[in-house]
Formats: structure tokens, sequence, C-alpha cells
């Protein structure tokens, strides 16, 4: 990636890993819908709003509307629900790296469904690596005992599933013309169309009672910064560096989350979860590759001398 192309991925990474703090906060007077509908509904208009002030409109037509339906469940409306439903049980900076596993789906979904993407033995190396980092911070003695905090990690582990699914399918919008601006605002906008009946059914936020203002900026926070600013640098950058790439941003999430969580939200982290990330790490390291290739050369230039 161009050194752009790895700005925007740090700048993603941290708005991102700020999803988790401000989620945390929302929770402690919003149930689960009405915080991932607020997410998305206001993350919408913001979007909307940035679309009518530059002059420009969103596609129109069956197919893209399908599509941007199908990002939306993919990337929004399934992660963010299961996410925000393991937050009520688990730290925010657990289900960050819980998220990181995201890049381990991937290859394995790229090798599935693409043709350009296959799997290598590095890559598959990778997987092994970073699902026993995820087994590892999960805890053999948490699986012996599954219970409510277990099923929460589940969620987001599933939730990860659903966004390297997404990666993949997002594909599509550079090849149908689509810009990232409108196509961040239509799969926030048919996510919300998703999302907001449902939290009128099981939420009924009208017996809610008023939020403070804590809750009210982090609402505020997550929708503008992680969600809508954080969508317009994902299509982009998935439209220049591709999804691979991409979804590496998932592994640099936890250290902004996990920052966030420490300095404000009084969490800690065990020593079997530290190791954990560092074996994902590791996996992630080498699915990608760049890191092994650039120790090679390194090792070889000495010897060729």
């Amino acid at each position: 990636m161009t050194a752009h192309e790895w700005a925007m991925l740090l700048t993603l990474a941290a708005i991102w890993g700020g999803s988790f703090f401000f989620n945390d906060i929302a929770l402690r007077e919003l149930p689960v819908f009405t915080v991932v509908v607020a997410r998305v509904v206001l993350a919408a208009l913001i979007l909307l709003a940035i679309m009518r002030l530059r002059g420009q409109r969103l596609p129109r037509g069956k197919a893209v509307w399908a599509a941007f339906l199908g990002m939306g469940l993919l990337n929004n409306v399934i992660p963010f629900s299961l996410i925000v439903w393991g937050q009520q049980h688990i730290a925010s900076g657990v289900a960050s790296i819980l998220n990181a596993s995201t890049p381990l789906f991937t290859v394995i979904f790229a090798h599935l469904l693409t043709a350009d993407e296959r799997m290598t033995g590095r890559r598959l190396a990778g997987v092994l690596i970073g699902f026993a980092g995820v087994a590892c911070m999960i805890g053999p003695g948490a699986l012996r005992h599954l219970g409510l905090n277990v099923t929460a990690q589940l969620m987001c582990l599933a939730a990860a599933l659903s966004y390297a699914l997404a990666g993949i399918y997002g594909r599509r919008f550079r090849a149908m013309g689509i810009a990232p601006m409108a196509t961040a605002t239509g799969q926030v906008m048919a996510s919300s169309a998703v999302l907001l009946p449902l939290m009128l059914v099981v939420d009924r936020p009208w017996t809610l009672a008023m939020p403070g203002p804590p809750v009210i900026f982090a609402l505020i926070g997550v929708a503008g910064m992680s969600t809508a600013l954080a969508y317009v640098l994902y299509f982009r950058i998935l439209a220049t560096a591709g999804a691979t790439n991409l979804l590496l941003v998932t592994f640099l999430i936890p250290v902004s989350a996990i920052c966030l969580g420490t300095a404000f939200l009084s969490e800690t982290l065990s020593m079997r979860q530290i190791l954990g990330m560092a074996l994902i790490g590791v996996g992630l390291a080498a699915i990608d590759g760049r890191l092994w290739r650039a120790l090679r050369a390194a090792i070889r230039q000495p010897a060729a001398r």
C-alpha cells in the first residue's frame, strides 16, 4: 500500500477502536438494538447531509440497492448487533481482540469464494496460528464451562466472520462504478431500514428513560466518527488497496480499544489474553507475508556478500 493508504488504514483503526469505547458507555443506559439503530440512523443522516452539500446523489436501481442491502446485513446489522450484545458481558478490549480474527476468516472464505485469492501454505499456517491465539485468549477452562461470558465471546467471533464475508462481498461496488461515499451511505441506509422496525418491536424505545449527556455524546461519537467517517475510509481503501489489505485493520483496532478501555473504563487484560493477541498478530503477519519476505531478504543479503 502507499503511504496515503497506510495513513487511512491507521486512522480507520483508531476510530473503529473507539467504537468499543463508545458502545460501552451507551450500553450503560440503553439496550442493544437502540444503540445499534442510533448508530446507523445517525450515520446515514450525516452521510446524506454531506452528499447533499457536495451535490452528490445516490445511485438508483434494484441491483444497486440489493447490493447495499447485502452489504448492510453483513457489515452492519449482523456484526453490530452481535458485538454490542457481547459487550454487555465482556470487556471492550477483549471484544476488539476477538474482532481481530476477521482476516483469519477472510483467508478461508477468499479461497472458497474467489478465484484470485487462493490458500497457500503460508496463509494456512497464519490461519492456524491465529485461531490458536483466539483459543488461547478464550481459555480451555472457559470452554469446559460454557456460560454467558463464553457465549458473548462467541458472538464477537461470529461478528468477525460476518465482517470477513462483507470484505469479500464489498469488492463488487468498484466494478459497479459506485463511489465510496455513495456506498457508505447506501449501506447504512439499508441497515437502518432493517434494524429500525426490529428495535421498535424489541426495545420499545418510548418506554425508556431519556439517556444522560455522556450516552448522547457516545452515540454521536459512534455514529459520526466510528460509522460515517469510518465507512468512507473503509470503501476508499477497499477500492484502492483491496480486501486483504483492508481487513488487516482489525488487528490494529485492539490497540486503540485497549488504550481507551484501560484509560477510561478501568479495564485490565490478563496475560493469557495478551498472549492470544500476540499469536493472532503472528498469524496475520504470516498471512500478509511482507514481514517474512523482508526478514528473508535481510538474512540472505549478508550471506550473498
